[in-house]
């Protein structure tokens, strides 16, 4: 008896230590998920139902200073800003696109999209179930009940703004960190810099520079601060921006008052004279300057150098950007960047060099539409709308801006429009484009052509063949054989 009382005591003992053990354990396991969880930060978040699993949740503090937590990259996005749609189409997110504003037309792939706006009823928008509404700063100073209605019913809100060539990295990187596009964004601004640093090696060396002045609004003649877009492309371009001791009329603003007095005691030094026009810009043209009182004195106005730039171009943070400087650049340095003869070639002339050499020996600047120009159809082309000339296309503006000029045109076929880009033009559509170009009148006595009947535009051509712009060979025009690039350069030189 006593031995089995001592078993019972033994028995007992052991059992207490297992359980002592078994809830020491349970207490250790349910710390180590506590620790889990407390070092996963605010960064990550564990899922009910995952237990082995954790998932990262984007995080971005936007130009509100708000942060804002993305539980996944955003896959129906609205965007009530054009240069972030623009970005956004940059990166391949067309199908994430489900919204845009009325000022959005570039690319012109974001026409089939659906308008919004922030004068919207927020109804309308919440009603799309979107993962994300990017926005800017203004809409949250101006529309502050707009945004906190979408931000109370659930929906991302993410206001950015770039409006300097430094912030432009940083900002297109938040583009790609919410979208899941980091390594896209990252390639494109890789690119971006490249094409950039290819125009900057070519200007930065120039001796004599030209002096620029840049009009960004008629008002107060302003212009732009040292640190914004537009004045950061002047010296990519090659350019000394004459304005360079300006201050802002705010606090952050990339806009600057310089005055008419101040402008016209540097009007001898002045060789460039840049307006910039857009939508929320409007300098002057040639003429509106020129005739402006003490303006003829200016050194720029006197030698015809007074060029429009569209702010889209240099003065928005947008891929865009590197044209601008291309174009500044072939305004301020012509010779170089707009040399016609880089194509001197007795090979036929295809259509899309012979818009580049137009938009060169035009001095056009690229042709920008406006943010209503689609409201309504147009005759003849649409900008934008060529089948085989796309935005990516590496001759798009020149081809826009050579057939929007009306010196080319374009083919419907079936309702599409078509450039044909690799065709070779012929003598008689040349002599159109000639025409078109200068200023010819017709002579008293005519140049014999023999061929003149086939040719379609037989009074332009007499015009050109009499003032020795053209020639005949042998008699004959030859109006269905192709121009060569020398023929091109040849008669370019004539006028």
């Amino acid at each position: 008896m006593k031995f089995l009382k001592n078993s019972k005591i033994v028995f007992l003992f052991i059992m207490i230590f297992s359980l002592a053990s078994f809830f020491s354990a349970c207490s250790s396991v349910a710390e180590d998920n506590r620790s889990v969880s407390e070092k996963s930060g605010s960064s990550d978040t564990v899922y009910e139902g995952i237990q082995s699993e954790e998932v990262s949740v984007i995080s971005i503090v936007d130009d509100m200073g708000n942060e804002i937590l993305l539980e996944k990259p955003a896959e129906k996005i609205i965007s009530l800003y054009s240069a972030h749609t623009e970005n956004l189409f940059e990166l391949g997110l067309s199908d994430e696109i489900v919204g845009v504003s009325s000022s959005d037309i570039y690319p012109v792939n974001v026409l089939e999209k659906e308008v919004y706006s922030y004068k919207d009823d927020p109804e309308r928008l919440i009603a799309v179930a979107p993962d994300l509404v990017l926005i800017r700063p203004f809409i949250n100073r101006n529309y502050p009940d707009f945004v906190a209605l979408l931000e109370n019913s659930g929906v991302k809100v993410i206001s950015l703004y770039c409006d300097t060539y430094e912030g432009f990295d940083d900002y297109i990187m938040k583009l790609g960190k919410i979208t899941g596009k980091e390594d896209i964004a990252q390639m494109k601004l890789d690119e971006f810099h490249k094409n950039i640093s290819n125009i900057y090696e070519s200007t930065k060396n120039i001796k004599d520079k030209v002096n620029v002045y840049f009009e960004s609004t008629e008002k107060d003649y302003r212009t732009i601060t040292q640190n914004s877009m537009a004045a950061n492309a002047i010296k990519f371009a090659g350019g000394n921006n004459i304005a360079y001791d300006v201050e802002p009329i705010s606090e952050g603003s990339s806009i600057a008052a310089y005055g008419e007095e101040k402008l016209l005691s540097k009007a001898n030094d002045i060789d460039v004279y840049i307006s910039q026009v857009g939508a929320m810009n409007s300098g002057g043209n040639l003429h509106s300057i020129e005739i402006r009182p003490g303006f003829d004195t200016i050194k720029a106005v006197k030698d015809k150098r007074v060029y429009l730039v569209n702010q889209k171009l240099v003065s928005s943070a947008t891929f865009r950007y590197y044209k601008g400087i291309n174009e500044l650049a072939r305004m301020f340095y012509p010779d170089f960047f707009g040399d016609i003869y880089k194509y001197a070639s007795d090979e036929d002339a295809t259509r899309k060099d012979v818009a580049k050499m137009v938009v060169f020996k035009s001095g056009k600047s690229f042709y920008i539409p406006s943010s209503k120009y689609y409201n309504t159809e147009h005759e003849g082309h649409t900008h934008g709308f060529f089948k085989d000339v796309d935005y990516k296309n590496e001759y798009y503006d020149y081809v826009e801006t050579a057939v929007m000029s009306g010196y080319m045109e374009g083919f419907k076929e079936n309702s599409n429009e078509f450039f044909y880009p690799e065709s070779f033009l012929t003598k008689d559509e040349f002599a159109k484009i000639i025409f078109k170009m200068g200023n010819f009148k017709s002579k008293d006595q005519n140049i014999e052509i023999t061929d003149l009947q086939q040719c379609e535009n037989a009074k332009i051509i007499q015009i050109l063949v009499d003032n020795s712009i053209l020639s005949v060979d042998g008699g004959k025009f030859n109006p269905d054989s192709f121009i060569t690039y020398n023929d091109l350069i040849d008669a370019f030189n004539k006028f």
